[in-house]
């Protein structure tokens, strides 16, 4: 795992990381597509089916849970990287992936934090009203980086990577 956490990313592997972000910001952003939920918006990222992502909306839809985007980066690599057998153990890329990636956000994304709380509500309380702007961009640019560090682990432990393919938008 060490070798393929540190090493730098390929100029393929960069794009992908870019375009994934790219769309999961278009996706939850609502303004050239209809919004999604940071989940949905993950999901649809990179192609796996939707519907379980509905439950974490605004943390398990409470906003008493943990951040969805978060854990929907963690079920994308579980969907894409686990053991497809449900008496499967976990795959090592899986293993190696969100060793990563837990890591990788917590050290990215909530820098000198020791414990940060990622609960919903906790996260989106000092930007105000929940359906007001400020929020709104937080919480775009929150599922953004997700979905690119989601790709990343992807890049790093994946074999084989799904498409991120382009929105048809207009």
């Amino acid at each position: 795992m060490a070798e393929s956490s540190e090493r730098a990313l390929t100029p393929d592997e960069a794009a992908y990381v870019a375009a994934a972000r790219e769309k999961a910001f278009v996706l939850y952003e609502g303004a050239k597509t209809p919004h999604r939920s940071c989940g949905i918006a993950l999901a649809e990222t990179f192609g796996v089916p939707t519907p379980a992502y509905q439950a974490l909306r605004r943390g398990g839809i409470t906003g008493k849970g943990s951040c969805g985007a978060i854990r929907a980066g963690e079920q994308v690599l579980g969907e894409l990287l686990g053991d497809p057998s449900p008496t499967g153990g976990v795959t090592q890329g899986l293993r190696d992936a969100v060793s990563w990636y837990q890591q990788a956000w917590h050290a990215r994304m909530f820098a000198g934090q020791d414990k940060p709380d990622v609960v919903c509500d906790s996260l989106v309380r000092p930007h105000g009203d929940f359906m007001g702007p400020a929020r709104k961009a937080f919480c775009t640019n929150l599922a953004a980086d997700v979905a690119a560090l989601t790709a990343e682990a992807l890049c790093r432990f994946a074999t084989v990577r799904p498409e991120i393919t382009r929105l048809e938008l207009g």
